[in-house]
């Protein structure tokens, strides 16, 4: 994770979003909290039967999306606002919404231990826990491109209300002046939204907003879905017109171990070409969603701090934790080539991929670590100015060049490994931080990324599929 990469931001105007994109803004959604604590990703299995589109043109095309992953300097930032929610206990219609609410908070508030012994997580996990959850009731059951049913949908923006409520108090202090009733002006404190979370909360609620409409787009589909269970493909449904044949080749690459997700069908010949063109712009629209929740998910997380009891664990040595070969092809020459060192390095399944982010992660702290002591810093040194110090100093060839040098090419390493493998679980350091986390403005964005990440990212998958099954149809 790289310490010097600032808060990923992401920016976009309503007036452009709702006029290239056609998504509803989403009225956003209360507190739900389960018993279970989960910090991983939730996403599902990437297809490898991708097509790419060449006309991303159309309502769900991706130049809509692109203005989402822009950066700090981006001139829609100042045009899109944070949305006010204060009255969010006013807008309830009945007694029953209103005492739910109060039931919400009230674990919110007691901290998960609902025997008020003091035993409770501190709030920023409580609410990060209350948002993973809340993603797993309304979406755990999804495994379709089909709209979110309304009592779904209604309780995702309702209870995601009440849990961004929380930010509009979360502000931060700048100098102002006041006119006084003689007219004397005098100088005071005023506040405003702190700075993460007016440029990331908006645009994470646009892109819930936009993922919610594609989901709603498939309300007529020229695809369906074989019953979930399903083992037999010579018994399909009677709305099952594909043949037995050509389903069991479509399943031959699906999942065993999923058995029970529905298999996507389509008819004989295949889609028709405009569904077609529809479903890879939609495909295209959904992976730039991802992207940009990636970026400020990766924002968050490098800003947040890292956990005494992760730096108690870390290894002596790096060369320690990521063993002797990949130690020597980091070290050796002056060139360093992320991509061909995990082609040579065997990793074949995403359980391997993640031990070894762990191992490099680790292993790019215990370097830094070094070389900050080196240089006279404290661990607690932005590693920015670093790494300036050690490109002053770079000509004595010391060990804290080398360390530094190691430091980077592990950071490029670890995102290597990220973006080679885009469904990957979050790392050790990643979870350590979540559960140590004490920022509640930094626990919101961070779980509200996180599950739309996933979303956005099932939602590739499954586009995938029904691409694969239209391409079987077609051979």
């Amino acid at each position: 994770m790289a310490d010097s990469s600032s808060s990923a931001s992401v920016s976009a105007s309503d007036e452009s979003l709702e006029a290239e994109a056609r998504c509803c803004s989403s009225s956003s959604p209360a507190p739900s909290l389960h018993d279970t604590v989960d910090f991983s990703r939730t996403a599902s299995d990437v297809s490898s039967f991708s097509e790419r589109s060449v006309d991303l043109s159309g309502p769900f095309g991706t130049a809509a999306v692109s203005k989402l992953i822009g950066g700090r300097g981006s001139p829609a930032l100042s045009r899109l606002s944070m949305k006010p929610r204060a009255d969010v206990l006013d807008r309830r219609g009945t007694e029953d919404e209103i005492e739910l609410v109060k039931e919400r908070f009230s674990k919110l508030l007691l901290g998960e231990d609902m025997s008020g012994g003091g035993k409770g997580v501190c709030t920023a996990v409580a609410i990060s826990n209350a948002i993973t959850n809340l993603y797993a009731t309304v979406f755990g059951n999804c495994h379709k491109l089909e709209p979110l049913p309304a009592g779904k949908k209604t309780m995702w923006r309702r209870e995601m209300d009440c849990l961004l409520a929380v930010c509009d108090y979360i502000v931060e202090f700048y100098p102002s002046t006041q006119a006084l009733s003689d007219g004397t002006r005098v100088e005071v404190m005023a506040t405003r939204p702190r700075s993460d979370i007016y440029i990331n909360l908006p645009a994470l609620e646009k892109l819930d907003a936009m993922l919610i409409e594609i989901m709603d787009s498939f309300q007529k589909a020229e695809f369906w879905y074989a019953d979930a269970g399903t083992r037999s493909f010579g018994s399909a449904t009677p709305s099952s017109s594909p043949s037995s044949s050509f389903r069991r080749s479509t399943t031959t690459h699906r999942n065993e171990d999923k058995w029970w997700v529905p298999v996507p069908c389509v008819p004989e010949g295949g889609l028709s070409v405009a569904a077609r063109k529809a479903l890879r712009q939609r495909r295209d629209c959904a992976n730039q969603i991802h992207k940009a929740a990636v970026a400020i998910n990766s924002g968050v997380l490098s800003d947040m701090e890292v956990p005494e009891s992760f730096m108690a664990l870390l290894p002596k040595s790096g060369k320690a934790s990521v063993g002797d070969s990949v130690y020597r092809a980091m070290h050796g020459g002056d060139k360093f080539s992320p991509d061909y060192l995990l082609d040579c390095v065997d990793v074949s399944s995403e359980h391997e991929a993640l031990a070894l982010a762990d191992r490099v992660e680790a292993a790019m702290y215990v370097w830094r670590r070094k070389a900050t002591a080196s240089h006279g810093g404290n661990r607690s040194a932005q590693w920015s100015k670093v790494k300036e110090l050690a490109a002053a100093a770079d000509d004595d060839g010391g060990e804290g060049g080398k360390n530094v040098a190691l430091a980077s090419r592990a950071e490029s390493l670890l995102l290597c490994i990220k973006h080679r493998f885009p469904g990957l679980s979050q790392t050790t350091l990643d979870t350590s931080k979540i559960q140590f986390n004490k920022d509640v403005g930094q626990a919101i964005l961070e779980s509200y990324s996180r599950v739309l990440e996933s979303l956005a990212f099932n939602i590739v998958s499954w586009t995938e599929e029904v691409l694969f099954a239209d391409k079987a149809a077609r051979k």
